[in-house]
């Protein structure tokens, strides 16, 4: 059975976004903002790099996400080309990239820069490297274990390219389906699925290649 994801009932949105559009309900705009701070907030927490996670609040992050959406989002609803969700996502995504572009002034790109240094999501969603059990249930060496496979699937993650390690978060972090995906981007279902299957290939190979070269270098 497919992870749920991280994202609220589609339904629900839609029929808010509506009433935004409408100005039928004055609390539409407020409710549609609080449905998608908790996505928003673990999708930026697990996003965020390690060394702006010290200065900026994932908070902060998502706060400055929703007064954009607030401002932007009467142009929004007067032309929903994608859903609500994907795109709130696009704006913090975009403001990602602003604050790794402010804070690092490396010649690495800001993509590859920004995925997956946090090491923290709490969720239990690694390609299933976790077993999927919750932690009251894990003894000390299971939780460690657990832990050592998030590490290890996180680094193999951190060198693939941007496309495969950005279809890969959507579909095992986020919890997104195929045609999800393929909207978000701009892709038809049947290629964003084979990119799907190349990204997983090669998160397989790196999971399976020996350290040997890290270790003797």
């Amino acid at each position: 059975m497919p992870e749920k994801s991280i994202w609220p009932e589609h339904e629900v949105t839609q029929q808010l976004v509506k009433a935004v559009a409408e100005g039928s309900d004055p609390q539409a705009v407020n409710d549609l903002m609080e449905r998608h701070r908790s996505a928003l907030r673990r999708l930026i927490q697990f996003r965020l790099d390690r060394k702006i996670a010290g200065r900026v609040d994932a908070s902060d992050v998502v706060q400055d996400v929703l007064i954009e959406a607030n401002r932007r989002l009467k142009e929004y609803v007067a032309d929903p080309s994608m859903p609500f969700h994907l795109w709130v996502r696009q704006l913090a995504k975009d403001r990602m990239i602003d604050l790794h572009r402010r804070h690092h002034a490396q010649k690495r790109s800001v993509d590859k820069e920004q995925p997956l240094n946090a090491r923290r999501f709490g969720d239990q969603s690694s390609l299933d490297l976790a077993a999927q059990l919750p932690d009251q249930e894990l003894t000390p060496a299971a939780a460690t274990i657990r832990k050592e496979l998030e590490e290890r699937f996180l680094e193999a993650l951190d060198q693939l390219d941007d496309a495969d390690r950005e279809i890969v978060v959507m579909r095992h972090v986020e919890h997104m389906g195929n045609s999800e995906v393929a909207e978000a981007l701009d892709l038809a279902p049947a290629a964003a699925g084979m990119r799907y299957l190349r990204a997983i290939r090669r998160l397989k190979a790196v999971l399976t290649d020996p350290p040997s070269q890290v270790e003797n270098g």
